[in-house]
């Protein structure tokens, strides 16, 4: 299948060569020409401007795959309508909010443009070698990509979820959770850091890592971030949030449903620009290896 894919960055340079290694057709850009560049030495076929990147055959029925930042979907969004027909594809798998996202689906629907949301999770090395997708849209549309979506998953890492914007719904409360996990990971190694005993925080994360009942990505990423700084002394406890964590504590408001640990978890990200605690230097180097995410470097 033929892929029009905008944006590669951390992400979606990584799905463009999971998607070239799957024997698809992917055809990319980004705005700035540094990455253009650096992509093509990837071996990815990149061009220049967007007129280039939507030319079509006769017949052809467009893909165009988009993994930007949420502020700039609806720009994008604009700058490939024009070169769009009735029945082509876009997909926003990006981190986007599943009410702009349905916003989106009934906006393009009235333009005879079908629309996916899909939630994509297992950052960089998932996006490389296999990733977890979440898919929300029209069954028809969905079964016209769908084996690019299984090809670019982990074996049984994709599933169809549900209509229109459930794609992003499911992503949201998956990235709740993992705010929830991730809190209380860096808070049992806080505990440790202020005991009385000598712990190898490298040590113990390798432990729990094998056959423990917390076994689980996170730790490893937190035992990568260990084998690289023991203790953590490079980098300061700030911790940033991608704004999916307020949106879903916002739904669980408007629907008067509780859910105190994941709101206590984004909570403690806030708090973490006003405190320097090791708990959230954890939380802040887990972020940065499995997603790439921004550290604060200690001054």
């Amino acid at each position: 299948m033929k892929i029009r894919l905008i944006g590669l960055g951390k992400m979606g340079l990584n799905i463009a060569l999971n998607l070239k290694d799957h024997g698809h057709e992917v055809l990319a850009y980004a705005p700035s020409e540094k990455t253009r560049v650096a992509s093509r030495g990837e071996g990815i076929n990149v061009v220049d401007d967007i007129k280039t990147l939507m030319k079509r055959e006769k017949g052809e029925r467009v893909v165009v795959w988009l993994l930007v930042p949420n502020g700039v979907v609806d720009s994008v969004i604009a700058e490939v309508l024009p070169f769009l027909n009735k029945q082509d594809i876009i997909i926003d798998a990006g981190n986007s909010n599943f009410n702009t996202s349905i916003t989106r689906y009934n906006y393009l629907k009235g333009l005879d443009i079908d629309f996916i949301d899909l939630g994509t999770s297992g950052g960089m090395s998932g996006a490389r070698n296999g990733a977890c997708l979440m898919a929300g849209g029209e069954l028809e549309v969905i079964k016209f990509v769908e084996q690019a979506f299984i090809d670019v998953a982990v074996k049984d890492g994709y599933a169809h979820v549900g209509r229109p914007g459930s794609g992003h719904f499911v992503k949201m409360v998956h990235n709740g959770i993992e705010y929830g996990m991730m809190q209380a990971i860096g808070e049992g190694f806080d505990f440790m850091e202020h005991s009385d005993f000598d712990v190898d925080f490298h040590q113990v994360a390798r432990l729990w890592n094998h056959g423990s009942i917390i076994e689980s990505s996170l730790i490893g990423n937190i035992e990568s971030a260990f084998s690289k700084d023991p203790n953590l002394d490079q980098i300061s406890g700030i911790i940033d949030d991608s704004g999916e964590g307020k949106w879903m504590i916002e739904e669980a408001l408007n629907n008067k449903i509780a859910i105190p640990v994941i709101t206590q978890a984004l909570f403690a990200r806030f708090k973490s620009k006003d405190e320097d605690k090791f708990g959230e230097k954890v939380v802040a180097s887990m972020r940065k290896e499995f997603g790439g995410h921004a550290i604060y470097k200690k001054k």
